[in-house]
């Protein structure tokens, strides 16, 4: 029968091994209570976005006609910001896109489309008939209109 060798090693720390109490050593040490304070601050940040129900529009089926409320409801939701602030925002956006249309320009959106002024220009008076006794009559000039203009992006168009 064969008996067995048993080596024994030594194991030593290598010279290159870095120590991180060494490196921190200099550094001047937080008080436990600011990390207390600050761990509790985001043990609430995780548990506030994760424990608000959610919006009743979100759970049933779509309401037939999606209002701004509800968009800014269901975005306040998803990034974790309160329902008030989120429909101030979505307010606010809106008006930003109106000031910008007034001033004539283009609002592109990728993967929703192109907003736009389109200007009608005014038509001169003119003859016509009336279909009903063939009598001819005075068709009154136009005048110009604008009207905003909405362009769906290809993307879109095409999954719908």
């Amino acid at each position: 029968m064969a008996t067995r060798q048993v080596k024994t090693v030594k194991k030593t720390a290598p010279a290159a091994r870095s120590n991180p109490i060494r490196k921190t050593a200099d550094k001047p040490k937080a008080a436990p209570a600011v990390l207390k304070l600050v761990n509790t601050k985001s043990a609430n940040k995780e548990s506030t976005a994760t424990s608000a129900p959610k919006p009743a529009s979100m759970t049933g089926p779509l309401p037939p006609i999606v209002t701004l409320k509800h968009l800014a409801e269901w975005a306040g939701y998803n990034h974790g910001v309160p329902k008030k602030q989120a429909v101030e925002m979505f307010t606010g956006f809106v008006a930003d896109i109106g000031r910008v249309l007034k001033k004539g320009s283009k609002i592109r959106i990728p993967n929703l489309g192109v907003l736009q002024v389109r200007i009608r220009p005014a038509r001169p008076a003119r003859k016509g008939r009336n279909p009903a006794t063939g009598e001819e009559i005075q068709i009154k000039a136009s005048k110009a209109s604008k009207k905003v203009a909405f362009r769906v992006a290809k993307g879109l168009s095409e999954a719908i």
